[in-house]
């Protein structure tokens, strides 16, 4: 039975991917900041008959995340990276410092160390399957999401790097690009204005965080000579990250 890690699978894509892949008989390691939410979780999808552990760790404490991955036995077949964010929706040059920091030390560092810690590993076994969450933002910078789109560019970036690097071995990279997905992440991105957050999803049908995991889950579930490099995802009425059919 392989085994996927998901990092920052307590809600949104992330759980929705922790989901996807225990329906498909993936044994599941789980991290996550929030232990409460991590435990439920673990709870509800032990009831599936996988084998899930939990590590709760912040993937910007680079020593939490590798004492954490150091803590583990078992070879990891898919690695997703999933945890990053976005925070605020200023103008570039009236931006939070803060905020930078939290969306570069998580979308892009975070993700950086969690490759780092457990890719050699694959190469060394000789299999592995890497799956980075991405952005319909990384393609295009759009008004007012500067950092947050330069992140998930980065995200890109690293993805295409990281294929090069692997060209000779059996190891896999994916970088899975959504566009409006109706998840915590608007709430999260205006510092818990409900009000606002649901404003991003006015007039169009957004995709949800299980549509995200099914195309993960395909990724992974493909022959072993396939490589889906790259996959942009969008609703219906969503052209690009800015062209959006309100109705």
């Amino acid at each position: 039975m392989k085994t996927v890690l998901i990092t920052g699978a307590t809600s949104g894509i992330g759980k929705a991917c922790a989901q996807r892949f225990a329906q498909g008989g993936y044994n599941l390691i789980l991290t996550g900041r929030n232990e409460e939410k991590l435990n439920t979780l673990c709870e509800e999808l032990k009831a599936t008959g996988v084998s899930v552990r939990r590590l709760v760790f912040d993937v910007r404490h680079r020593e939490a995340a590798t004492a954490a991955v150091e803590s583990l036995t078992e070879p990891i077949d898919v690695l997703i990276n999933n945890a990053g964010l976005a925070l605020g929706l200023e103008k570039e040059y009236e931006g939070s410092y803060e905020d930078w920091d939290t969306m570069i030390d998580t979308n892009i560092k975070g993700l950086l160390t969690m490759t780092r810690l457990l890719v050699p590993k694959m190469v060394k076994r000789g299999s592995g399957h890497i799956i980075n969450i991405g952005s319909v933002a990384g393609d295009a910078a759009y008004a007012n999401g500067n950092v947050y789109c330069a992140t998930k560019a980065a995200v890109k970036a690293l993805s295409d790097g990281l294929r090069i690097d692997l060209a000779e071995t059996p190891l896999r990279v994916t970088n899975v690009k959504p566009g409006l997905v109706e998840t915590n992440f608007s709430v999260t991105r205006f510092h818990g204005d409900q009000k606002r957050a649901d404003s991003v999803y006015k007039g169009i049908k957004p995709l949800t965080g299980a549509d995200i995991a099914d195309v993960c889950f395909y990724a992974a579930s493909a022959p072993a000579h396939v490589q889906i490099a790259e996959v942009l995802v969008l609703a219906t009425h969503q052209a690009n990250g800015t062209v959006i059919c309100r109705k």
